[in-house]
């Protein structure tokens, strides 16, 4: 006989599932510990919502959902905000959540309510076990279905007396495990691979971005060789920096808005026309401006835009295109010039602000120090709105998928978190979480959670005293409490100290300095590093308003 918390666990484990996040109670604690008998690896969160944002980044990072191990009602609740989030971005993750007992439907039962139709939304999949029998059918459905086509969330519920319950081990269907190789490609269609090469051929000012979607899809290699043979400019996304190495020449990331506003053809690799690309539209883009769209999702294409449509798995598509360009090179030696004269000229606006010797420190200058010490094969988290902004400029990347931020869902509370994630897939790395001190307010908890796991993590909060603009001591002596202010005196680096690391509070160049030299000594240390700037600096002035309205 076979328990039903052995079964659920003994069904994932098959499936060469590594990483369960969440907070164990009624029902489910006996199957938080089934899945440690399975070898999987369990950790204990202080809030689910910090467990499920956990749990998209190890999509992410891995392509292999991780569970989110929840209890009935108010624990799945808690995880929504994880699930939506790994929804939006396109991550593999799958909710495994406790109900309350079958017979007591209707009865007002312990945390009881309609599970299923609150968080239908935010799933691709979803089913409830109600025979022990058909769990491992269900189960491998959930991981397979958060992995193909464009990957989501799976959700899997199980009621407390059916965990509780036996089964003869020999009555379970016997299903064959699923593996990422099982996951179909496909390539474009022939025609409309001729269709984008006329384009790119034909135009006289192209560019490529790159999004994260390259990322997830392990597309690095194909993308540098296109880049490489075809020399086309390109700039990525926020989490697609790194597919091709931030140093490579061809990269106009510090002329983005001459890039997209005067591009005649652009290829979108991975990325989406949403938000975050001002959609496509102008002022940020040119009217005549074509498209061309890299997708494994169709519903994807013409979203905002007409493009012509390359669907199929993103690593096969450029390949085709790196092969029907031939030796074909782009050579319009003007457009290379302007992107490059714009580039150098806001390379050196930055490093103007970066060399600012001036107190209090501003955003700029503590990025220019903090860029000094950064390894290169680090694991960057950014949060925050300025600072992940700022950072997001600053901050290069060689190597993919070693930048996280809030992506498509513009989420806050995915900082420590997502540290944490990352530090379990890149055990011999450092990851450093940049945050804003609102930002580390959603998730700064959880350091007790990297904590207790001997998962070290630098937290760098640049601490402005507010969200966007803050306040001096002066003005909170004088009661001065605007919606986006916080307290000028927080000391966050205290709380690093409470659990066993090290804080640093700096105020100075020479201070930040020092803490970031032992930070890199010391990698076995966690460190959380207090820098106070300016409450009313900003960044740079933008030659377009962040969000920009565009002509609908």
């Amino acid at each position: 006989m076979i328990s039903g918390n052995q079964v659920i666990a003994q069904s994932f484990a098959q499936n060469q599932l590594k990483y369960v996040f969440g907070i164990v109670g009624v029902p489910v604690i006996e199957l938080g510990y089934a899945f440690q008998a399975q070898g999987m690896e369990y950790y204990g969160f202080r809030n689910e919502q910090g467990a499920s944002y956990a749990c998209g980044a190890i999509g992410y990072l891995t392509r292999l959902p991780a569970i989110c191990l929840v209890v009935s009602g108010p624990g799945l609740v808690h995880a929504l905000a994880g699930a939506a989030n790994a929804q939006i971005n396109g991550w593999p993750m799958v909710i495994v959540a406790g109900s309350s007992e079958n017979g007591q439907q209707s009865y007002g039962a312990f945390q009881e309510c309609d599970q299923w139709n609150i968080v239908k939304p935010y799933i691709k999949f979803g089913a409830k076990i109600t025979n022990l029998r058909q769990a491992p059918i269900l189960i491998e459905k959930a991981i397979r279905q958060s992995c193909v086509g464009r990957p989501g969330v799976t959700y899997i519920e199980v009621s407390g007396d059916l965990l509780r319950s036996n089964i003869p081990e020999n009555e379970l269907i016997k299903v064959p495990t699923f593996t990422l190789e099982q996951i179909p490609k496909s390539m474009a269609d022939s025609k409309n691979i001729d269709q984008a090469i006329q384009q790119l051929k034909n135009a006289k000012r192209p560019l490529v971005i790159i999004g994260k979607g390259a990322g997830i899809s392990l597309s690095e290699n194909q993308v540098i060789k296109f880049i490489e043979q075809t020399k086309l400019p390109f700039l990525p996304t926020p989490m697609g920096k790194g597919v091709v190495p931030d140093s490579n020449n061809l990269n106009v990331s510090a002329a983005r808005s001459t890039a997209l506003g005067e591009a005649d053809v652009i290829l979108l690799i991975g990325a989406r026309l949403n938000w975050i690309l001002h959609f496509g539209l102008p002022p940020r883009f040119n009217d005549d401006c074509q498209f061309i769209q890299i997708d494994n999702y169709p519903e994807e294409f013409n979203n905002n835009r007409r493009t012509t449509t390359l669907f199929g798995d993103i690593s096969l598509v450029v390949e085709q295109l790196q092969k029907s360009f031939g030796n074909w090179q782009f050579n319009n030696k003007q457009w290379i010039d302007k992107l490059y004269e714009k580039r150098t000229k806001n390379t050196l606006i930055n490093q103007q602000l970066m060399n600012d010797k001036e107190l209090p420190l501003e955003y700029y200058s503590a990025f220019g120090i903090i860029k000094q010490y950064l390894p290169k094969d680090c694991v960057y988290v950014g949060e925050g709105a300025n600072t992940m902004d700022v950072g997001r400029t600053i901050i290069e990347h060689d190597i993919p998928r070693r930048k996280l931020d809030s992506g498509t869902f513009g989420t806050m509370g995915i900082g420590l978190p997502f540290a944490i994630a990352s530090k379990l897939v890149f055990r011999d790395k450092q990851v450093f979480a940049i945050l804003g001190d609102s930002a580390f307010g959603f998730s700064g908890f959880e350091f007790e959670t990297s904590t207790r796991y001997n998962l070290p993590l630098v937290i760098i909060i640049i601490n402005n005293n507010g969200i966007f603009v803050g306040v001096d001591e002066l003005s909170q002596k004088n009661n001065e409490k605007p919606v986006t202010a916080l307290n000028p005196n927080s000391r966050y680096e205290k709380l690093c100290e409470s659990f066993g690391g090290k804080g640093f509070l700096v105020e100075t160049h020479d201070q930040l300095q020092t803490a970031m030299k032992e930070v890199l000594n010391n990698p076995q240390q966690s460190y959380i590093i207090n820098v106070r700037i300016n409450p009313y600096g900003q960044k740079k002035p933008q030659e377009h308003a962040w969000l920009t309205q565009s002509k609908l």
